[in-house]
C-alpha cells in the first residue's frame, strides 16, 4: 500500500515523500524591490522535510501585484534574492517550485509600485474591499485585457518562468485558483466575453491552457504545474456549475502534458475523483475540511489513491517538521492568525520543531 511517507517520481523528478508544503502568501518581501529577504531564507529552509515546496504567490511583473509586500520574479535582484532561498531548500534536501500569481482585479492602484489599474478578463469588479497599506479600500473596475495585453500577460508568465529557473527553483506552480487572474477567465460571473477568451467552457479555459503551454515550452512541461479551485467563491468568483469547465480544462492539459495538478477542493468528492481520473500526471489535492486545516486524517486520501500527493497549508506554516509530525499522529503547534500576514519573525520562523 502507498502512504503519503513513501518517494515519488514527479515527471522525473525524484521527491522524498508525498507531502507538498501548500502556498500561501505571508506579504513579507521586505528585500530590495520586492524581494524575500533572509527570513524567507530561514522559513523556507526549516520547512525542507517537504517532499515538494510550493513558494508564496509571487507575482510575474508589476501589474500582477495585489497585495502589499508579496515578492516578485520579474528583476535581477529578486531572482538574486531567491538563489539563498532555493540554494537553502536544496541543501536541506528538499525541492521547491515557485508559484506565479497574477492577481488580476484583486488589486488596487494603491498597492502598486507604479498605480496600476489592475485587469482582468472583462471589467467587472468583484464585491467586498481589500487590504492596502492604507486600510481597507473598495476594489476598482480593472481593465479588460485586450489582445495585446493577453499576450503581454502570458509573455510575462513565460520570462517569470525562465527567472524561476535561473534562481534555482525545480519548476513553477501556474496559479489558477482562488479568484486571481486564471481563475477570472475561467469564471462565468467575471468573464463576460464573447471573443475566442470566453464565451463557453473551452473559451474560458483559453486562457489557462495557453498561459501553461507558454511556460510549459519556455521550461519544460515536466516543471510546471497548474492549481485550479473549482467551484471556490474566494475573489466573489461564483461558478454555479464548474465541472463542464474544468473538465475541459484537463482534457485540453493532456495535450500539454504538465507534471502535476494542484486542486484545492471546494467543490464535492466526485469532482475530484473525475479530474484524478482524467488526469494522467500527479494530482496534488488540497483536501476540502470543515472547520479545521487539514491534518493526518487525510493521510488515508494517499493510500485510498484518491490523490499522489497532499498540500498543507496552514499546519505547515505551524509546523516546520510537518512531514515527521504526520507520521507520529502529532503534537501539532497551533497557526497563529494574527502573524499570517506581514510582520516580523514572529509566527514566521520561531514555530519549533519536534527537537526543539
Amino acid at each position: 500500500m502507498t502512504t503519503a511517507f513513501d518517494p515519488i517520481d514527479l515527471a522525473g523528478l525524484r521527491l522524498a515523500n508525498r507531502i507538498v508544503m501548500a502556498p500561501m502568501t505571508r506579504s513579507r518581501a521586505y528585500g530590495p524591490g520586492l524581494s524575500p529577504t533572509e527570513a524567507a531564507v530561514a522559513y523556507y529552509g526549516q520547512r525542507a522535510s517537504a517532499g515538494l515546496i510550493i513558494t508564496e504567490g509571487t507575482q510575474p511583473s508589476p501589474a500582477g501585484q495585489g497585495y502589499p509586500d508579496t515578492p516578485g520574479l520579474h528583476s535581477a535582484e529578486q531572482v538574486a534574492a531567491w538563489r539563498k532561498v532555493t540554494d537553502a531548500v536544496h541543501t536541506a534536501g528538499g525541492r521547491i517550485f515557485a508559484q506565479l500569481m497574477h492577481t488580476g482585479r484583486i488589486g488596487h492602484p494603491s498597492v502598486s509600485p507604479h498605480g496600476l489599474v489592475p485587469v482582468s478578463a472583462s471589467p467587472v469588479a468583484p464585491q467586498g474591499r481589500i487590504y492596502t497599506a492604507d486600510g481597507p479600500r473598495e476594489y476598482v473596475v480593472p481593465v479588460a485585457l485586450d489582445e495585446d495585453g493577453i499576450r503581454r500577460t502570458i509573455a510575462d508568465h513565460v520570462a517569470a518562468a525562465r527567472n524561476a529557473i535561473r534562481a534555482g527553483f525545480d519548476g513553477v506552480e501556474v496559479h489558477g485558483a482562488n479568484g486571481y487572474l486564471v481563475h477570472q477567465f475561467l469564471a462565468p460571473n467575471s468573464n463576460l466575453r464573447t471573443d475566442a477568451w470566453g464565451g463557453d467552457h473551452e473559451g474560458r479555459g483559453r486562457f489557462a491552457v495557453e498561459l501553461v503551454r507558454a511556460v510549459a515550452d519556455a521550461i519544460g512541461a515536466d516543471r510546471t504545474g497548474l492549481r485550479i479551485s473549482p467551484g471556490n467563491p474566494l475573489g466573489d468568483i461564483d461558478e454555479p456549475d464548474p465541472d463542464p469547465t474544468y473538465l475541459a480544462l484537463v482534457r485540453a492539459l493532456e495535450e500539454i502534458g504538465p507534471a502535476y495538478l494542484h486542486l484545492t477542493e471546494s467543490a464535492d468528492r466526485a469532482l475530484t475523483l473525475e479530474l484524478r481520473k482524467r488526469f494522467s500526471g500527479v494530482l496534488i489535492l488540497n483536501a476540502r475540511t470543515v472547520g479545521r486545516p487539514s491534518g493526518p486524517e487525510e493521510l488515508t486520501l494517499i493510500e485510498d489513491g484518491t490523490a499522489d500527493m497532499l498540500s498543507y497549508g496552514a499546519l505547515f506554516l505551524a509546523n516546520p517538521d510537518l512531514p515527521r509530525r504526520l507520521r507520529a499522529g502529532g503534537p501539532f503547534n497551533t497557526p497563529d492568525r494574527a502573524t499570517f500576514y506581514g510582520g516580523d519573525e514572529r509566527g514566521y520562523t520561531d514555530y519549533p520543531a519536534l527537537d526543539g
